[in-house]
């Protein structure tokens, strides 16, 4: 759909998107040019041992991170364009099965400049999709599944595989129960050499990589909308959802951004 963060914008949208810097005080600036200085393309050496997990969310003021069951319902265009800027330098992107099946992922990126731009800073041409289920109930016609030269690694527990699909699809499992995600992200990087994480939710795996002590920043948009229902009522979920945690997480305010009413912060997570 339209509207569906994830897909990519309408021809023209985003490409005049500025964003005003009210923390720390600066010029105005694009969404890329927000992703060059904040050094989200450069990678250490020797990479680190798990790579650098980033959260994206959006919610509205009142904390709803869906209406109707959907995220892109509170998107608007500068959260569109920042959304593509942010998955643009990342080595994966972590996003568990049932905002996969909801939003209906499709290829992580399709604009033939963005592939082009990573390929010359020396990266694969898009980003793995990496997606988290438990028992692998995906769906055959998500349309990520269809893209022929997509690149899927399935974090799981489970010992079955998905069908054949027409993309390239790797398996990262679990030897107990549950899927250990801080052991799952180690192997990301050892295997696929990945060092820079960009997650997009859902709420649950939010809050499982919070409470396993693995984020390291948080890109939360907050959209100028009130939208009230309870958090308990299935579809009104917070960017985190799941059990309290044992103790709330600190946050590092490290900037803010706005476009019109929306506002763009960034937090770096305290070390735990």
């Amino acid at each position: 759909m339209a509207d569906a963060p994830q897909s990519e914008p309408p021809p023209g949208e985003g490409t005049d998107i500025r964003l005003q810097r009210l923390l720390p005080a600066g010029e105005d600036l694009t969404p890329e040019q927000l992703v060059e200085q904040l050094g989200l393309w450069e990678r250490r050496s020797p990479p680190p041992p798990r790579p650098r997990v980033m959260l994206n969310m959006i919610s509205t003021v009142d904390g709803r991170a869906t209406i109707g069951g959907r995220s892109g319902t509170i998107s608007d265009a500068a959260d569109r364009a920042l959304f593509h800027a942010l998955r643009s330098p990342a080595d994966a992107v972590l996003v568990g099965a049932g905002t996969v099946r909801t939003e209906r992922y499709g290829r992580i990126i399709r604009d033939e400049a963005r592939r082009r731009e990573r390929v010359r800073r020396g990266l694969a041409p898009e980003p793995i999709a990496c997606v988290v289920s438990g028992r692998l109930a995906l769906g055959e016609d998500i349309p990520l599944l269809q893209c022929p030269g997509a690149r899927v690694v399935v974090l799981t527990a489970s010992a079955a595989s998905l069908p054949a699909t027409a993309a390239e699809v790797d398996y990262i499992r679990s030897a107990g129960p549950q899927l250990d995600l801080a052991t799952a992200l180690a192997e990301l990087a050892e295997r696929f050499g990945v060092a820079s994480v960009l997650c997009e939710g859902g709420p649950h795996l939010a809050r499982q990589l919070l409470g396993a002590g693995l984020l390291d920043e948080l890109f939360l948009s907050v959209a100028p909308l009130l939208a009230g229902g309870e958090p308990s009522g299935g579809e009104a979920l917070r960017i985190l959802a799941g059990g309290e945690l044992d103790e709330p997480a600190q946050l590092e305010l490290l900037g803010t951004l706005r476009s019109g009413s929306t506002l763009f912060l960034r937090y770096g997570l305290s070390a735990r």
